[in-house]
């Protein structure tokens, strides 16, 4: 076994495509694979799952990495203590929900990186993602919420797949308007008051079950529906069509240019934020001091975090 198929392993999995992690390492597709046979011969297990749509890890393959990146971080650690030459670039990849905290503390992290190189990665993406990309190591946490509709199904695949959720705070309902809109002049608003209104969620892909949906209430029938993928175009939605969601209450002014407001919504619910990670895997510092900025910047919304860990 050499580093260098380490390596290898590493890009492909990170691009999820044997042809993408070839171009990226310069090298012919043929090549890349055989140095992956090659070592998948030489553990005695199958690494790879190889399809039409790309490649991803088996259960060996997911146990198999969490070893090779350990002895990457430490061929890195060597290289750097003995080595002049550059060494590999300071990673982080977080995957969630569409939350303006996560995004803040994500540019807060990038602010303080003093490496001249680095590769950092935000995926805003749907809830069934988020599982797929921690199990298969693309991110190292993963950020979603949590009520008594979904978390029977939730906790059931966290368990099924090896994941651990952390409680961060807990949260009331609020829902999200644009600053024109009528309903900012309401203190609270019930659902009564939103049945005129187009009501605006996140569509979940061919997974769009009401469990994997990242607005509670999910299951309610409304008069206008429109889904969006992104959060862009859902604030745009807010302020062009007088839509609304319904989320934590966390808005960050920075990133938003308060043109965005949270009203209280009167419904017997809460939502519990957290973060999820590999059981099986250790944090590394870039992400322990992503989480630091995370509680940080939630504190400063007045919540009170859970763990404290």
């Amino acid at each position: 076994m050499r580093i260098q198929q380490l390596e290898y392993l590493e890009t492909i999995v990170k691009t999820g495509s044997i042809n993408e992690a070839a171009k990226q390492l310069y090298l012919t597709q043929p090549s890349l694979s055989n140095a992956i046979k090659e070592l998948e011969s030489e553990m005695g297990i199958q690494i790879l799952i190889r399809s039409k749509l790309g490649v991803s890890l088996t259960n060996e393959g997911r146990e198999f990495m969490i070893y090779a990146r350990q002895v990457l971080d430490q061929v890195q650690l060597l290289q750097g203590r003995y080595e002049k030459k550059a060494v590999r670039k300071t990673a982080f990849s977080v995957s969630a929900q569409h939350y303006a905290f996560v995004v803040h503390a994500f540019v807060e992290l990038i602010k303080t990186v003093k490496a001249d190189e680095y590769q950092f990665t935000l995926r805003e993406t749907e809830t069934k993602n988020i599982l797929s990309d921690l199990t298969s190591f693309k991110s190292e946490i993963g950020i979603l919420y949590l009520n008594n509709f979904n978390r029977q199904v939730l906790q059931k695949l966290f368990k099924e797949q090896d994941l651990e959720f952390t409680p961060l705070f807990k949260a009331s309902p609020h829902v999200f308007v644009g600053s024109q809109n009528p309903l900012t002049k309401k203190k609270s608003v019930t659902l009564d008051d939103l049945v005129d209104y187009p009501y605006l969620s996140y569509e979940q892909g061919d997974n769009n079950s009401f469990y994997f949906s990242e607005e509670i209430l999910s299951t309610l029938d409304r008069k206008k529906n429109i889904k969006v993928s992104d959060r862009a175009t859902i604030f745009n939605l807010m302020v062009g069509l007088n839509g609304y969601t319904i989320s934590s209450g966390i808005i960050s002014n920075k990133l938003n240019d308060d043109k965005i407001v949270a009203i209280p919504l009167e419904v017997d619910d809460s939502m519990t934020l957290g973060w999820l990670k590999h059981n099986q895997l250790e944090l590394s510092s870039t992400a322990q001091a992503y989480l630091s900025m995370l509680k940080e910047h939630i504190r400063g919304y007045g919540f009170e975090i859970i763990d404290e860990g």
